[in-house]
């Protein structure tokens, strides 16, 4: 199953592939050197397909539980000074996604949109300790009565260049259901209460809408 945001690009992809294969076989009579353009035109849609695939995940509902926004590996839990939407301190979690990773982008907890921001920006590697604030990004924050807020943040790296977020203001958040979209590798940050009871470690492998990130004292 692939996601919505690759259709365009996965048939594009193909013709471009299935042309390049048809040239390829009429033109090219040295057998080793064609068939090694084939092989890495065969390899280049197939990254394509994998990048822009779309695993069903099964969530767990729990207002009480923080859960992976994105796949990934966890790369920062530390407590930050928040400046955009909270100005104060919160435990700041990031995860780092590359290419070959399934970039859909879920909600970590159930509630309402009540906070929703795109921010036009640079492109700095998603590990840039300025590329929560200096590259494009989307911030959205979602409430519950039982957890309170927490603020996840999308952000376009190096070979991301573009970023798409579905919630807006006043929409009911389904945990697990699906946030957003980053094309082509970056990373997400979620901002948590400093009392919240973090269940990751750094350098943790985590899957989006099932792994638990956090869970209130």
């Amino acid at each position: 199953m692939f996601h919505k945001e690759g259709h365009k690009i996965i048939f594009i992809t193909f013709v471009f592939v299935v042309g390049c294969f048809l040239l390829v076989d009429s033109f090219i009579d040295i057998n080793w050197l064609r068939t090694i353009i084939l092989i890495l035109l065969l390899v280049f849609l197939i990254l394509i397909l994998q990048f822009f695939r779309n695993p069903k995940r099964h969530t767990v509902l729990n207002d009480k539980q923080v859960i992976a926004p994105v796949d990934g590996k966890v790369v920062v839990i530390e407590e930050i000074f928040e400046k955009e939407y909270f100005k104060e301190k919160r435990l700041q979690v990031s995860v780092f996604m590359s290419p070959i990773n399934v970039h859909v982008t879920r909600y970590p907890i159930g509630g309402h949109v009540i906070f929703s921001k795109y921010h036009p920006g640079k492109y700095l590697v998603a590990w840039h300790p300025k590329a929560s604030e200096e590259n494009e990004r989307t911030t959205v924050v979602v409430e519950n009565d039982t957890y309170g807020k927490v603020l996840h943040r999308q952000i376009a790296g190096a070979l991301a260049k573009r970023i798409v977020n579905y919630a807006k203001l006043n929409d009911k958040a389904v945990q697990g259901g699906e946030s957003g979209f980053i094309k082509f590798g970056s990373r997400v940050d979620l901002f948590l209460p400093l009392d919240t009871n973090i269940k990751v470690q750094l350098n943790q492998k985590v899957k989006g809408g099932e792994s638990i990130i956090a869970e209130a004292k």
